[in-house]
């Protein structure tokens, strides 16, 4: 073990250079080395070896891995190991969406209970949407998604609401990664159709998932957005097409691209000028 007159030191005397740094190291131990610093208030190479538990040549090629990428910070006069810049940006976006779900509750509630049918929130990822709240209707017959369930853009309710509030060279990026994907007789896994009711998702202010993911089911959604007019998620409404009819849709639309008005005024975004039910 290393003495207590060596705590000043940031690098091990065994390292040698960049090709040493560039080394892949296991994520776990990564993660546990990253626990590490951001618990304590600033830490030497040889403090953090010896809680890690790795020699101190592993844990610095560990550290500087994640100072490439701004979880960690050291500075050079103290020879101090500290939490990076990068971890907040991931702690606030955590918090943002953790924001997100607690204050779309309530409106997903009343939601449900002006509609009959279960309300849905969801987030718009890199390639998907990823549903983080329900709040299930009391009709024996209902629509479920697991928190943390995924669903393609072009084929729910929720991401056709984003991608139609995005700009036409985004949503040719995003569909060319993420595919088009047929999933039922109904799903628009053609560019132009789709493009063509996104137009209609614009003007009107809300979308129609018809059977395009799950035969036999509906889904009614409107978009959510940040500060900067950006469409970042959400609140759908779905439930059988016996309940959520053809007749049935210009009723519902205007109350989910309510709430979902309601939602973006809550997290201080700002719908688009000239977006209206």
């Amino acid at each position: 073990m290393e003495t207590t007159e060596k705590r000043q030191r940031g690098r091990p005397r065994a390292f040698h250079g960049p090709s040493d740094a560039a080394s892949v190291q296991s994520l776990d131990r990564a993660l546990r080395i990253l626990a590490i610093v951001a618990d304590g208030s600033g830490l030497s190479l040889s403090e953090i070896a010896a809680q890690s538990g790795l020699p101190a040549s592993t844990a610095y090629r560990m550290l500087t891995t994640l100072e490439n990428h701004g979880m960690v910070e050291f500075d050079g006069t103290d020879q101090l190991w500290s939490i990076g810049v990068e971890t907040y940006r991931m702690g606030a976006a955590f918090l943002r969406r953790r924001k997100l779900i607690d204050r779309a509750r309530t409106v997903m509630q009343e939601l449900m209970e002006k509609t009959g049918e279960t309300a849905n929130l969801g987030v718009a990822e890199d390639d998907c949407v990823v549903f983080v709240s329900q709040v299930e209707t009391h009709q024996a017959i209902r629509a479920f998604f697991r928190p943390g369930t995924r669903s393609s853009f072009h084929a729910s309710g929720i991401g056709k609401a984003v991608l139609a509030h995005l700009e036409p060279e985004r949503v040719g990026a995003i569909l060319r990664r993420a595919g088009l994907e047929r999933f039922t007789e109904k799903t628009l896994s053609d560019i132009s159709a789709l493009a063509r009711d996104l137009l209609t998702i614009k003007l009107r202010g809300w979308s129609v998932d018809d059977e395009e993911r799950h035969p036999g089911m509906r889904c009614v959604a409107a978009a959510i957005f940040n500060e900067f007019g950006e469409p970042i998620g959400g609140v759908s409404v779905s439930g059988p097409t016996v309940r959520v009819t053809p007749e049935r849709l210009a009723e519902i639309g205007p109350l989910v691209h309510d709430a979902a008005a309601a939602v973006t005024k809550m997290i201080g975004g700002r719908t688009p000028q000239g977006l209206t039910p």
